[in-house]
């Protein structure tokens, strides 16, 4: 009989724990970044990808957006961070020197750019 209840026991102990397994996945989901990708009129981008970097090249990740634009980043450690979006040949400014602190989670706007010509709604100054 013990050995049918120690398993139901050892699951109670683990999910009732303040320090139990979700405590400790937890705590490295805190630091993260999310935001949304925008493109033409201001509406969001579903599937682009958004690159981030920390600021000295270490350790790139890719993540896409959803269905709603929307992105999120987790995982990461306090330093500062890089981000830049793509979709169907359009690009955003690279969002630099993005500084996280641990426990922080930053939200981020990034507006897609084609060439010269901003699908944001927001066009460039006009080269002389």
């Amino acid at each position: 009989m013990f050995r049918k209840l120690f398993p139901v026991l050892l699951l109670a102990l683990v999910v009732l724990s303040p320090s139990g397994l979700s405590a400790q996945t937890s705590k490295k989901s805190t630091t993260a970044i999310t935001g949304i990708v925008l493109g033409a009129d201001n509406k969001p981008v579903a599937a682009a990808a958004v690159s981030c970097q920390s600021s000295a090249g270490f350790r790139p990740r890719v993540v896409h957006t959803d269905a709603k634009g929307r992105f999120f980043i987790n995982g990461l450690k306090a330093d500062c961070y890089d981000l830049r979006a793509s979709a169907n040949g359009a690009y955003s400014d690279w969002e630099k020197n993005l500084l996280l602190r641990a426990g922080q989670i930053k939200d981020v706007t990034l507006y897609l750019l084609n060439g010269n010509t901003a699908i944001s709604g927001k066009l460039p100054a006009k080269k002389k």
